[in-house]
């Protein structure tokens, strides 16, 4: 992953995907674990992140923030206060699904050689005894996603997942990418809430190596907050440039009525 450019800098990370996670990169974060509390302490939390390394808000280059996939009320919270932020300090603004970031992290936290390659399955809670999940291979090279985004049960993720690596064990025939001998790390939030479901892999080769019950804005300081701020930098600079928009994925709860049938006429 490409080092940050000094013209976003100083950049400061609003999530709230899970509970609420807020500094500015190069410093450690500010956690709320609470998502009953979080919503009134995004602001204090963003006076306190940017005074502990003694910034003004105007001096905040690049504002990133957590778009999901997460449960929608504290999720729009987070990101109707970052663009609240950048709207009045003329700050850029970012978007970055906290999925992704995810991969990167079991990236750096085990190191693969040359040739090596190995899946992570990134997740958030999304209740219900639901999972928000991507699926993704990585390798010395990077990380390459091999699913979109989605929103199942344990039991139905695990199909997806074998589903995506028999396609593209099939596309990559001959090839490292196809090797039969993966390796499937479970990382984020509810990762080890539903290990009795990720357990069924095995009767499909596919050998399940660390769950890690965290995130990596949560359980990596201010590394964490760099790794996060990369990935969002490293897509815009691309030209994939994500907005700021919350990615909720579950559908309404509530859907509109059937249209009310025509009332007959009586028969003369």
């Amino acid at each position: 992953m490409m080092a940050m450019a000094k013209s976003h800098e100083p950049i400061l990370v609003i999530d709230t995907s899970y509970g609420l996670s807020i500094g500015v990169v190069g410093h450690e974060p500010l956690h709320e674990a609470d998502s009953r509390q979080h919503v009134e302490k995004i602001e204090p939390f963003i006076a306190r992140a940017l005074e502990n390394v003694g910034l003004t808000p105007k001096d905040v280059k690049t504002v990133v923030v957590g778009t999901g996939p997460a449960p929608f009320t504290g999720l729009r919270a987070g990101i109707v206060s970052a663009k609240a932020f950048a709207f009045a300090t003329g700050a850029e603004i970012l978007g970055q699904d906290v999925l992704e970031p995810q991969a990167w992290w079991e990236k750096e936290r085990s190191p693969l050689g040359e040739g090596e390659h190995r899946l992570v399955l990134a997740v958030n809670d999304a209740r219900r005894k639901q999972l928000y999940f991507r699926l993704f291979d990585v390798s010395a090279d990077g990380v390459t996603s091999l699913t979109e985004m989605d929103i199942q049960y344990p039991a139905t993720i695990v199909e997806k997942v074998v589903h995506a690596v028999e396609v593209a064990s099939g596309a990559n025939a001959g090839s490292d990418a196809g090797d039969d001998s993966l390796t499937l790390s479970v990382v984020g939030h509810g990762a080890q809430k539903y290990s009795e479901a990720w357990k069924a892999f095995s009767d499909s080769g596919i050998a399940v190596g660390d769950v890690v019950d965290e995130s990596v804005l949560h359980a990596d300081g201010s590394r964490g907050l760099e790794i996060f701020a990369q990935t969002a930098l490293t897509k815009a600079d691309r030209g994939e440039k994500l907005p700021a928009d919350p990615l909720y994925l579950r559908r309404p709860d509530v859907s509109l009525p059937p249209p009310l049938k025509p009332v007959l006429k009586a028969e003369r």
